[in-house]
């Protein structure tokens, strides 16, 4: 793939690091059996894990797949570790080809080194994991918000350096706002993003907790969920009861009196401010001329 091409699959912020002079894989000389910038093969026990890693977890079978496939053909794809001092690394991307390679009791393992600081070693674990990894939403969120707290960068911020719209980063970020069973059921692939997205338009945990129990039990889809969530959030205004006052009792018998002598239905409406109507029925032009002609006489 072209470094062209990877600019536009890994984000905008990436080519800056990468370009970096303080990322510069020829500027720091470590000393140690290999230096920064050179792709070698290294002794797996030499490598440590990610503390800054945004997956939190690994599907075992896949892992054993992946790990048989490795044993049959190697590991076709290096990973990228960064230089820790002498003879000591720490993955930055490529984690899972690393836990398969020591179920298949690989030794050594093809990396490729260079220097990052923790900021970018965050940075590069999050694409690297977004763009080849799928990480879930619950991850992704998880790692936006470490990537605020603990690198100190605002969202318009992290907007610029993933090439992720502040929107998205912010819909992201409110999913860490659910309560744990909801987080749970998201991060175990239960539910989508968004069905959670539903969810957080509810006014409390209760009702989030029962509408995700609904959610589970009929296997309701995205849509559903929405139109469950805005129900409940906006529920039907009630018609409201149009009240009319009473006509005073000499008035009873006149919608009957009135009938009677006109030969059709009449009925009296009133207002409560007394105002009303009185509507007289007819059932065509003979019958409104016969009406007529009896209220003039």
């Amino acid at each position: 793939m072209s470094n062209q091409g990877k600019k536009k699959v890994l984000g905008r912020g990436l080519d800056s690091i990468l370009s970096s002079p303080d990322t510069d894989i020829t500027s720091i000389d470590i000393s140690g059996n290999f230096v920064a910038g050179a792709i070698a093969e290294i002794e797996v026990s030499k490598i440590e894990f990610n503390p800054f890693q945004p997956r939190t977890s690994f599907d075992e079978m896949m892992l054993r797949e992946l790990a048989d496939s490795i044993k049959a053909q190697g590991i076709i794809q290096p990973i990228t570790v960064r230089k820790m001092g002498y003879d000591k690394y720490q993955i930055i991307a490529g984690e899972r080809r690393y836990r398969a390679a020591l179920m298949a009791n690989i030794k050594q393992i093809p990396a490729f080194i260079r220097v990052a600081n923790d900021e970018q070693m965050l940075e590069l674990a999050l694409i690297e994991n977004i763009h080849r990894e799928d990480l879930n939403a619950l991850e992704i969120a998880i790692s936006y918000q470490r990537l605020i707290d603990e690198i100190k960068l605002t969202q318009e911020k992290l907007s610029e350096k993933i090439g992720k719209s502040r929107s998205s980063i912010a819909n992201f970020l409110r999913l860490l706002k659910l309560p744990p069973c909801v987080q749970v059921a998201l991060r175990d692939n239960i539910i989508t993003m968004g069905h959670a997205r539903a969810l957080i338009t509810l006014p409390s945990t209760k009702v989030q907790e029962k509408i995700l129990n609904t959610i589970i039990d009929k296997g309701l889809n995205v849509r559903q969920a929405e139109e469950l969530a805005r129900v409940i959030t906006s529920p039907p205004a009630e018609k409201k009861k149009v009240s009319s006052s009473k006509f005073p009792e000499k008035f009873k018998d006149t919608p009957a009196m009135l009938s009677h002598k006109l030969g059709t239905k009449v009925n009296l409406r009133r207002n409560n401010n007394g105002e009303g109507t009185i509507v007289i029925s007819f059932k065509n032009d003979d019958d409104l001329d016969k009406i007529i002609s009896l209220i003039g006489d």
